[in-house]
C-alpha cells in the first residue's frame, strides 16, 4: 500500500513520522504568517506615520468614514435578518404553492457582486433611467417638480448589499430551523401560546446562533465592500483608504485608516466566535419530532408567495433582464482580443489563487488533526482571521512592507552595481495570489473542515498501522475521501477572486486587468451600458457554487 519501509510490527519508522509533523507543521506556520502579515504591517505604518496625520484624520474625514460606515452596517444588519429569517421560516415551515422552487431561487443573489446589482439599478432608477423618465412622460411634471429616492445614497448602496448579502442569513437558519424538534414549539402552543408568539420565544432563540453568524458574515461583506459605495459616493473607510493611496498618494493615511478598519473588522470577528462559542442550544433527550409544515391557502399563501419572490424578483431576475438589455445595447464583443485578454486574466488568476488557497487550506487543517495542540489551533486561528480583514485592508497591508524591500533591493543593486531591478515583488501577480488567499483561506478552510469532520478517526490510526505516513495518509485516504468538500471550497474561492474589486484594483500588476476591473472602470465614467457585459460575464461564472449549494440545499430538505 507504501513505498515507505514498513517495520516487523507494521508501523513506519519514528524519524519518517516525526519528519512528516517537521514539515507541516512548517508550512502550517509559514502559512499563518502570511496570513498575519498583512494586519502587522497596516498595524505598523499606521503608528509609524506620526501623530500629525491622525489628528488632520480625526478633524477632517475620519467621524464622517465613521458614521456613514456604522449606518450602512446598521441598515444591511436589520434588512438581511429580516429577509434571511423571514424567507427561511416561511420554505421550512408553511408549505404554498412554489414553496419548493422558491426554497432554491432564495440562494440566487449570492451570485451577484453588490457592485453588479449597483449597476444595474442606476441605470433604470437614476435620473435619467426608464423610471423616472417614464414617469415625467405620464406626469408632464419637470425635473423639480416630484421627489424621488436618490439611488446613489447610503440607503442605496445598503438596499445593494441586502439583496445580495441575505442568503448568508437564510441559509444558516434555514439549517438551523430544519435541525430544531417540534417539541418545545408544540409544547408552547398547547400553553396557549399563539404561533407568532411560539415563533419568537421558542423558535427563534433556538436558531440565534446559526442567525447571528449569518448577519455577521453580511456585516463583514459590507465593511469590505468598495464597488458599490465607491460607484454611489458612499464615503466609507473602503473608499478612504483607496483615496488615501492613490488620489493622495497618503500612505501613512492609507495606513491608519486600515487599521480604524481592521480595529472593528476584528471587533466583529471576535464577537461572532464569542456567540458561536458561547450560544449552543441541543435537545439532550435525543428525541427529535419534525416540525409538520402548516399549510397555507387563500391570502395567507398568496403574501407568502409575495414575500419570497421579491427578493429572487430584485436581487436577481430583474438585475439579469437589466444588465443583458444593456449589454445588447453597448458596443463591447466578448470576442474581442481586449475582452479576451480580460477573461483570460480572471480566469488565470481565480484558478492559481483558488488552487493556492486550498492548498493552505488542506495544510492547515490536516495538521489541526494530526498535532492538536496550541500551535495547531492558533495557526488556523490566525488563517481564520483573512476573512474579517477587507481586501483594501489586506492590499495596504502586503504593499507597504514589500514595497519597502524592492525599494531598499533596487538602492542597494544601483549602489553596487549599477543595475535597477525595479519591482520584483510588489508589480508581481503572485502578491496579489497571495492577498486573495489571506482573504479567502477561511471560506476554504471551513469546507475543508466540514468534510474532514466525516472521516473517522480509526482511518487515521488504520493507515499509521499499515505504515502510512502523514502525507501517505493526506495523499491515500483523505483527499480522495474529501472530494467533493475540495471541489466546494475550490468553486467558491474561484468566484470569490473573479468578483473581489478592491484589492485587484490596488496591487494588479500595470496593464493587467480583470472584468471587474473593467466593469468598474466603465461604470465610473458613466458607461453603464459597457459595463453590463463584463458583469453579466461575472455573474454567470458565479452561478456556478451557487448552483452546487442549492442542489445541497434540495438534498438536506428531502
Amino acid at each position: 500500500m507504501s513505498d515507505a519501509p514498513i517495520l516487523k510490527s507494521g508501523k513506519i519508522p519514528q524519524h519518517r513520522a516525526r519528519d512528516g509533523q517537521r514539515v507541516l507543521a512548517g508550512l502550517s506556520v509559514l502559512v499563518a504568517c502570511i496570513c498575519a502579515l498583512p494586519m502587522l504591517a497596516v498595524a505598523i505604518a499606521a503608528l509609524s506615520g506620526g501623530t500629525d496625520t491622525v489628528a488632520h484624520l480625526m478633524q477632517t474625514v475620519l467621524p464622517r468614514y465613521a458614521g456613514t460606515t456604522l449606518v450602512l452596517v446598521l441598515l444591511v444588519s436589520i434588512g438581511t435578518f429580516a429577509l434571511g429569517v423571514g424567507a427561511a421560516w416561511l420554505v421550512t415551515m408553511t408549505r404554498f404553492p412554489g414553496v419548493r422552487f422558491f426554497e432554491i431561487a432564495l440562494v440566487l443573489p449570492l451570485a451577484f457582486p453588490a457592485y453588479v446589482l449597483a449597476y444595474a439599478y442606476t441605470h433604470i432608477l437614476d435620473h435619467p433611467g426608464i423610471v423616472q423618465a417614464s414617469l415625467r412622460a405620464l406626469t408632464g411634471w419637470g425635473p423639480r417638480d416630484y421627489w424621488f429616492p436618490e439611488i446613489r445614497s447610503v440607503g442605496g448602496a445598503a438596499t445593494m448589499l441586502i439583496l445580495v448579502l441575505y442568503p448568508y442569513v437564510y441559509l444558516l437558519a434555514r439549517a438551523a430551523f430544519l435541525q430544531q424538534s417540534a417539541t418545545t414549539f408544540l409544547a408552547a402552543r398547547a400553553l396557549g401560546a399563539s404561533a407568532w408568539s411560539a415563533f419568537f420565544k421558542i423558535s427563534l432563540p433556538l436558531a440565534r446562533p446559526a442567525i447571528a453568524g449569518g448577519v455577521l458574515l453580511a456585516v463583514m461583506e459590507t465593511i469590505a465592500d468598495f464597488g458599490t459605495v465607491a460607484y454611489f459616493g458612499v464615503q466609507t473607510f473602503a473608499t478612504g483608504i483607496y483615496t488615501s493611496w492613490f488620489s493622495l498618494a497618503d500612505r501613512a493615511g492609507a495606513a491608519q485608516l486600515a487599521l480604524c478598519l481592521l480595529s472593528f473588522a476584528l471587533l466583529l470577528a471576535m464577537l461572532e466566535r464569542a456567540q458561536r462559542g458561547g450560544a449552543k442550544y441541543h435537545d439532550p433527550s435525543r428525541r427529535q419530532q419534525r416540525m409538520e409544515p402548516a399549510r397555507l391557502t387563500g391570502l395567507r399563501s398568496v403574501l407568502a408567495i409575495g414575500l419570497c419572490a421579491v427578493p429572487v424578483l430584485f436581487g436577481a431576475v430583474l438585475p439579469i433582464v437589466v444588465l443583458f438589455s444593456m449589454g445588447l445595447g453597448s458596443e463591447q464583443n466578448l470576442l474581442s482580443t481586449r475582452y479576451l485578454g480580460f477573461i483570460q486574466n480572471s480566469l488565470t488568476l481565480a484558478s492559481v489563487a483558488a488552487l493556492c488557497t486550498v492548498t493552505a487550506a488542506i495544510i492547515v487543517g490536516f495538521f489541526q488533526r494530526v498535532r492538536p495542540g496550541r500551535m495547531s489551533q492558533g495557526a488556523v486561528y490566525v488563517a481564520r482571521l483573512g476573512y474579517a480583514v477587507p481586501g483594501g485592508v489586506i492590499a495596504v497591508g502586503l504593499l507597504v512592507p514589500f514595497a519597502g524591500f524592492d525599494n531598499a533591493l533596487d538602492a542597494f543593486m544601483r549602489a553596487q552595481f549599477d543595475i535597477s531591478t525595479g519591482l520584483l515583488i510588489t508589480g508581481s501577480i503572485w502578491l496579489l495570489v497571495a492577498a486573495y488567499m489571506v482573504r479567502f483561506l477561511a471560506a476554504a478552510l471551513g469546507a475543508y473542515e466540514g468534510g474532514q469532520a466525516m472521516v473517522p478517526a480509526n482511518m487515521d490510526a488504520a493507515a499509521r498501522s499499515l505504515g502510512q505516513t502523514p502525507t501517505g495518509t493526506l495523499r491515500r485516504v483523505h483527499l480522495p475521501i474529501l472530494a467533493p468538500s475540495l471541489l466546494t471550497a475550490l468553486l467558491i474561492v474561484f468566484v470569490d477572486v473573479m468578483k473581489e474589486l478592491p484589492a485587484t484594483l490596488i496591487m494588479r500588476p500595470f496593464n493587467y486587468d480583470t472584468l471587474a476591473v473593467q466593469a468598474y472602470r466603465l461604470a465610473s465614467d458613466e458607461r453603464l451600458e459597457g459595463a453590463a457585459v463584463p458583469s453579466l460575464v461575472i455573474v454567470a461564472i458565479g452561478l456556478l457554487p451557487v448552483i452546487l449549494i442549492c442542489r445541497q440545499v434540495g438534498r438536506r430538505s428531502r
